[in-house]
C-alpha cells in the first residue's frame, strides 16, 4: 500500500461535531476534520461563512428534492466533488469534474 495514505496525520480524520441551524432548527453534524476544512474552503470561496454555506446547500437540496436523506453524506460527497474539480489534470488532460457554481444563491 502506498505510504502517502498510511502516513496521514490522525488529526485529519478526527471526528468533529459542529452545531448548525438548518431551516430554523439547531442540529449537530459529525464529520472528519478534513471534511470541515474543505467545507471552510468552499464556503470562503462562495463568500459565506461555513454555517451559512451549509444552510444554503440544505435549503437548495430541500427545494430541489423535497428532503435531504443523509445530509452528512451529502456534505462528504460535496467535498469530494470540490476536491476532484480542483485537482490538477494529468498530462494536459481536461478536468474530469465540473466545479461548483460560481455562487450559491442564498435565501433571504
Amino acid at each position: 500500500m502506498c505510504r502517502v495514505f498510511a502516513d496521514q496525520d490522525p488529526e485529519s480524520y478526527r471526528v468533529v461535531t459542529r452545531s448548525i441551524r438548518l431551516s430554523g432548527y439547531c442540529t449537530s453534524i459529525r464529520l472528519e476534520a478534513m471534511f470541515w476544512s474543505i467545507l471552510d474552503d468552499i464556503a470562503a470561496g462562495q463568500g459565506m461563512s461555513t454555517p451559512r454555506f451549509i444552510s444554503t446547500l440544505y435549503d437548495e437540496v430541500t427545494e430541489l428534492r423535497g428532503e435531504v436523506g443523509n445530509f452528512a453524506s451529502l456534505l462528504r460527497v460535496t467535498c469530494t466533488g470540490f476536491v476532484r474539480a480542483h485537482a490538477e489534470p494529468e498530462r494536459g488532460e481536461p478536468a474530469r469534474s465540473t466545479p461548483l457554481p460560481p455562487r450559491l444563491v442564498a435565501s433571504a
